[in-house]
């Protein structure tokens, strides 16, 4: 306790003190120099020093200077107190670095720009106030801010290259494990120790992380997920729905779907294999995922939970999936069923589960009709040139313009010709509207059997709302009689 007097006297001629507030931020990564209470010391003896006063400080602790995300104690100053107070003038940060690593160095000058809109100084203590008008200070500042940059990303890439060197040796590199594995802490010979719970961490740097066999009832649902792919050959769909009704949750303690499912069946790490660098997400840039070439494998690295032969079977089902949808293979199959079958429908391809179904060439091609027509485009490139050719005789000026003929400079018209599509007793033609604005009108090509490609008559289609769904003409339709041309004098007229 104090006596009064003991108690210091303000001096009436002393000078006011200016007012601040101060921010400080340290990071996990940060040295230990760095540490909050340490920039706090610094920076209170730079303000007694310079009769600044600090009325509020901020802290940011185990927080990365990368970006203002994820810095709650930041955002407040800013929303709050710079933008929203007018009782201080400046804004202490002990450096450069403190105020933020920010790899676009531009973003720092911004905070600092709103700082300065809002007559507040951002002063870097160990930097000191600038004094009037020098015109080294900011370039000196812009320095600080590309170093503090360039010092994430080494120490980012140092990082990585570490965790590629542990990922080549077979240990784990972080993360969490996968569902129905766990972590299992290594010794400096290592040796196990015991397994990680979550959140716990290895305590001495040279020990290492591995991968175990995970909670029992997780280990059985993905092997049970393994065998009814591949032993049974259930589809995911199917594997989801077996595990839903049996009440299984999933690792999210939901319902299970086709891609939970996909996802585990895809994971090497089940069969003893550790994998790194699957993704890039760098400096807190969007993950992105990498090339197969640039994932780190180590085979053989811990005992699996499955043998290694039945995780490449499940990726040879994979495979042969990814060939099913094949634009070429595609094609070639949809002609194979033509020439055997002598006909095509939705219904032929459900007949044989090798086939892609239906829906497969729609999304593919648009639909199976154009499918079909995309196995003769030599032909129908022909009978394009064919009747470009009978329309200049017909009319004096056309003009070849990108992939549509322009006549005598009025009307614009686009060619499609349709091979017919067997269809049981009778085929018929598929003719899909062009639905750009610049065509007027679509001329449908009829030709005969694929025996020949004769051209036996024309469909004229105008422009009209945009719909560009295939409409299937036949011979016999009133959709035929009504659009149908027997030859192309018509355009004469239009004209």
């Amino acid at each position: 306790m104090n006596h009064w007097w003991e108690i210091e006297i303000p001096d009436a001629d002393a000078p006011p003190l200016v007012r601040a507030v101060a921010y400080y931020r340290h990071s996990a990564q940060d040295r230990q120099e760095n540490s909050i209470p340490i920039q706090q010391d610094q920076v209170r003896a730079w303000a007694r020093e310079h009769g600044v006063e600090i009325i509020r400080e901020f802290c940011d602790a185990g927080r990365s200077g990368l970006n203002s995300e994820g810095r709650p104690a930041f955002t407040e100053m800013m929303e709050e107190w710079i933008a929203k107070r007018n009782d201080f003038e400046y804004v202490l940060c002990l450096d450069v670095s403190r105020w933020g690593r920010f790899q676009d160095i531009d973003l720092s000058a911004q905070f600092s720009a709103i700082c300065k809109k809002n007559k507040k100084q951002v002063i870097y203590t160990t930097i000191g106030k600038p004094k009037e008008n020098d015109p080294l200070y900011p370039v000196y500042v812009q320095f600080e801010r590309f170093r503090a940059a360039q010092y994430s990303r080494e120490l980012s890439d140092k990082v990585w290259r570490g965790c590629v060197k542990i990922a080549e040796q077979g240990y784990l590199a972080g993360g969490k494990p996968p569902y129905g594995l766990s972590r299992l802490l290594l010794d400096e010979k290592r040796e196990p120790l015991h397994v990680l719970e979550a959140g716990q961490h290895k305590g001495i740097q040279n020990q290492r992380v591995t991968l175990t066999e995970g909670p029992p009832e997780q280990v059985a649902v993905v092997r049970r997920i393994f065998e009814e792919f591949v032993e049974k050959g259930y589809s995911e769909f199917k594997i989801a729905e077996g595990l839903n009704d049996d009440g299984i949750p999933s690792p999210s303690n939901g319902r299970w779907g086709a891609g939970g499912v996909v996802a585990r069946l895809r994971n090497e790490k089940y069969a003893g294999t550790m994998v790194y660098n699957r993704t890039s997400g760098k400096l807190k840039t969007p993950s992105l995922p990498n090339p197969v070439e640039k994932w780190v494998r180590t085979t053989d690295a811990f005992s699996g939970i499955i043998e290694f032969d039945l995780f490449l079977r499940a990726q040879e089902i994979f495979e042969k999936r990814k060939q099913r949808y094949d634009p070429d293979y595609m094609l070639r199959v949809l002609d194979e069923l033509y020439r055997s079958r002598g006909m095509v429908r939705p219904g032929l391809l459900r007949l044989d589960d090798e086939l892609p179904s239906s829906g497969a060439y729609s999304r593919q091609f648009g639909s199976l009709d154009q499918a079909f027509q995309n196995l003769f485009d030599g032909e129908r490139g022909k009978a394009r040139e064919n009747v470009h050719e009978q329309i200049r005789g017909h009319i004096p000026e056309v003009t070849a313009y990108s992939d549509f003929l322009v006549l005598d400079q009025k009307l614009t018209v686009s060619i499609q010709p349709a091979v017919p599509i067997p269809h049981g007793y009778e085929s018929y033609w598929p003719i899909r509207r062009d639905p750009r604005p610049v065509i007027d009108m679509t001329l449908g090509v009829l030709l005969s059997e694929p025996a020949d490609f004769n051209i036996l008559g024309f469909i004229a289609l105008p422009r009209f709302g945009s719909d560009s769904k295939p409409i299937r003409f036949t011979s016999s339709s009133v959709r035929t009689e009504l659009f149908g041309r027997t030859d192309l004098q018509f355009l004469q007229q239009l004209l």
